[in-house]
């Protein structure tokens, strides 16, 4: 072999042993769990087949004695029969809409655990419509008033009676107008400059969803920077767009989309060597649970499931990644279509003390309508290009500030500065993690295995002991007059405004609650039942269904 053909092959080897280092880098930041791995987690998505417990397991899957599962059986007959007496109307009807509403199809679908999903479905079914808001309540078509704890997917910070009067304003600002599209209406200006000043970027772009304007400033990062790939991190949510979903949930295969592990240095290698990261999405809320999916009743199947939000090391971690991307000349996006206005009025870059390169908002700011809003330096939001004219980045839509929109989120911009509704946040926050530690010292002297965490007004339900019935809890909450989103007791969602004899009265059914459940034998355990054991157990089910196939 002669010299030049060593030097071919010395070449060959180092291009490869480097695409293979930096292939190595890239799958060390990402999480272990199956949350990592999008692709691998779709292909076994696919093969995971459809099986349920029949009525000789539905209560012993634990190994319960024979006294506890027959504890169980009569309280969930017991909480079916009260539960089709107090709201036999909203039943019905949620049944017959669920008929011609795929939505609500789903809906029913994933409340339990797919293995329970029929025999529960069969006698437990609540009702999904409500007819009125009255300060934390809502009123079902039975006429039955429940506090309202799944705060409308955190729409509802300022209370519900101050969104309606909102709209109200909105309405009658407009109605001379109506549903004049194109065109703006004045309001837009006063809304721009009021998100500029929160923001604290350059300019905004209005759109009709928070899945929209995550949409569009991903598209808009990818056009400045000229590069294909995003980050994203764990678990973290940013609305049902294929584009930001790379695992179960979406049939495209995504390649442009790194999944990477939350607060991790190997996460930050990744990014100070690539040239080919456009952006990188953050979702602030998962502070309350980095690398973990955002938790659900349906998918509870034992007490895994754990929140261990530190403000101190979140912010740590967004000023080193803040750093990062400066350096590498990467978007930073915050996603704060869920958690604006909540922290604080400049959301998660005043209650973290990081700025970044552009921020989504969704949620309240419509005012209680539909809406989803970019704000951005100027030269990420420009659509396209002084000397290339068919250079351009497309956005636009029929109902993007819809006059109706733009005067409701002008009222709510508005008020949400007047006196009356000025918001301390920091004092909010204090207040929030004091009714938490309240609720949490009640739980523990009745002696129940079951905790609460949270971020600010936003909860989340844990359990101190495994367990394969905790998602049971949802319907005693609901028992107890505690309205819930569909995810049940996993996430609950608090306005700021919400009074403290309303948050005793709230605090007080859910420890009754939990000593009915308690009572009733689900919480039953015995020392070898683990967390690893019920994965196996769960495993060893999948299996043998697999290899009869």
């Amino acid at each position: 072999m002669q010299w030049h053909q060593y030097l071919l092959l010395s070449l060959a080897v180092g291009l490869v042993g480097r695409r293979v280092f930096v292939r190595l880098r890239l799958s060390k930041a990402k999480h272990p769990s199956l949350r990592g791995h999008s692709k691998i987690a779709r292909r076994l998505a696919k093969l995971l087949p459809f099986y349920e417990y029949g009525t000789e397991r539905i209560f012993s899957v634990d190994g319960a004695p024979a006294e506890v599962i027959e504890r169980r059986r009569v309280a969930f007959f017991r909480l079916a029969d009260r539960s089709k007496e107090n709201g036999p109307k909203s039943i019905l009807f949620t049944e017959a809409l669920a008929e011609s509403v795929s939505d609500l199809q789903f809906i029913n679908a994933y409340r339990v655990p797919f293995q329970f999903r029929n025999y529960v479905g069969l006698h437990l079914s609540p009702g999904a419509v409500v007819t009125r808001s009255r300060g934390a309540q809502v009123e079902d078509l039975d006429g039955k008033w429940c506090y309202d704890v799944f705060g409308s997917y955190g729409v509802n910070v300022f209370g519900y009676e101050f969104y309606k009067e909102c709209i109200d304003e909105g309405w009658s600002r407009v109605r001379e107008l109506g549903p004049v599209l194109g065109p703006y209406h004045p309001l837009v200006a006063e809304n721009a400059a009021k998100l500029v000043e929160i923001s604290g970027l350059d300019e905004v772009s209005f759109h009709m969803s928070g899945t929209e304007a995550v949409m569009q400033a991903v598209r808009l990062a990818r056009y400045h920077t000229g590069r294909p790939r995003i980050v994203r991190f764990c678990g973290a949510y940013h609305g049902w767009w294929d584009g930001v979903q790379p695992g179960v949930g979406n049939e495209r295969v995504v390649n442009d989309v790194y999944t990477l592990k939350d607060m991790s240095e190997d996460t930050l290698a990744v990014l100070r060597t690539r040239r080919d990261i456009a952006c990188v999405l953050v979702n602030p809320l998962q502070a309350m649970h980095p690398n973990s999916n955002p938790p659900a009743d349906g998918s509870l199947i034992t007490n895994g499931f754990h929140s261990d939000f530190d403000r101190e090391a979140y912010t740590k971690w967004l000023q080193e990644l803040r750093s990062v991307c400066d350096k590498r000349g990467i978007v930073l996006l915050f996603d704060e279509v869920f958690l604006g206005f909540r922290l604080a009025r400049g959301g998660a870059q005043e209650y973290f003390g990081v700025r970044a390169d552009m921020v989504t908002y969704g949620k309240t700011l419509g005012g209680g309508l539909p809406v989803g809003v970019v704000c951005g330096r100027a030269q990420l939001m420009k659509r396209f290009r002084e000397g290339r004219p068919a250079h351009v980045c497309l956005a636009r839509g029929t109902f993007n500030a819809h006059p109706l929109v733009m005067s409701t989120m002008n009222a709510f911009l508005r008020r949400s500065e007047e006196p009356a509704h000025a918001l301390d946040y920091e004092a909010l926050d204090r207040l929030w993690n004091k009714r938490l530690a309240f609720l949490n010292k009640r739980l523990e002297t009745a002696g129940l295995t079951v905790r609460l965490a949270n971020l600010s007004s936003i909860w989340t339900v844990l359990y101190t002991q495994p367990g394969r019935y905790h998602w049971m809890l949802q319907f005693y909450l609901r028992d107890e007059g505690l309205a819930l989103s569909w995810i049940g007791s996993a996430r609950l969602i608090f306005p700021h405004n919400l009074s403290d004899s309303e948050f005793d009265e709230i605090a007080s059914r859910f420890v009754r609650a939990a000593e009915a459940m308690n009572a009733d034998g689900w919480w039953w355990t015995h020392p070898g039942l683990t967390n690893k054991t019920i994965k196996r157990s769960i495993l060893r089910e999948t299996l043998r269904l697999v290899w009869k196939q």
